[in-house]
């Protein structure tokens, strides 16, 4: 696995390019499922872009309002099934706590999900750490335990809410 030992998302607040981010994984996107021969549809590919929006978590009742909103009714099942294939090819992240997705920073490296969730502001960030995704590895080999997936939720008070208190 590649060293990639980073907060790879910034919270919400200060000075960060979120246009960048979503370009970037928009450009990731094409890129890998055309090297998996896997199809990104234009309506796969704007509800990448929905969840990509900002860095809080979304529902997916949510990215079908936006979606009716922006071209009429769509039916629950084709937010459900692009969800689906974007969870499938690594693109984005289920936080199971809160029943929503985030656009996955990394989606070409095999990781652990280490999410740091601010309680006040909603917003998430990605963290990369390999000394994680052994420790979690070590551990469930030990035990026999095959992993299907690692998803680590950690709950408090990001930078920019943290300095406003």
């Amino acid at each position: 696995m590649k060293n990639f030992d980073t907060v790879s998302l910034s919270f919400c607040g200060g000075s960060h390019d979120h246009k960048h981010c979503v370009k970037t994984a928009l450009n990731d996107a094409e890129a890998l499922c055309s090297a998996r021969g896997a199809r990104l549809t234009d309506a796969r590919k704007r509800v990448l872009e929905l969840v990509w929006e900002s860095h809080h978590p979304v529902g997916a009742y949510d990215v079908l309002s936006k979606l009716s909103q922006e071209s009429g009714k769509t039916a629950p099942p084709t937010v459900y099934r692009a969800l689906d294939f974007l969870l499938e090819q690594g693109l984005i992240h289920r936080i199971e706590s809160l029943n929503a997705y985030v656009g996955c920073s990394h989606p070409s490296e095999e990781h652990s999900g280490v999410f740091l969730i601010c309680n006040n502001c909603g917003c998430a960030a990605e963290v990369h750490d390999s000394a994680i995704d052994q420790a979690i590895l070590k551990k469930t080999d030990s035990l026999g335990f095959k992993t299907d997936q690692r998803m680590l939720e950690v709950r408090g008070t990001c930078p920019d809410c943290h300095s406003t208190q």
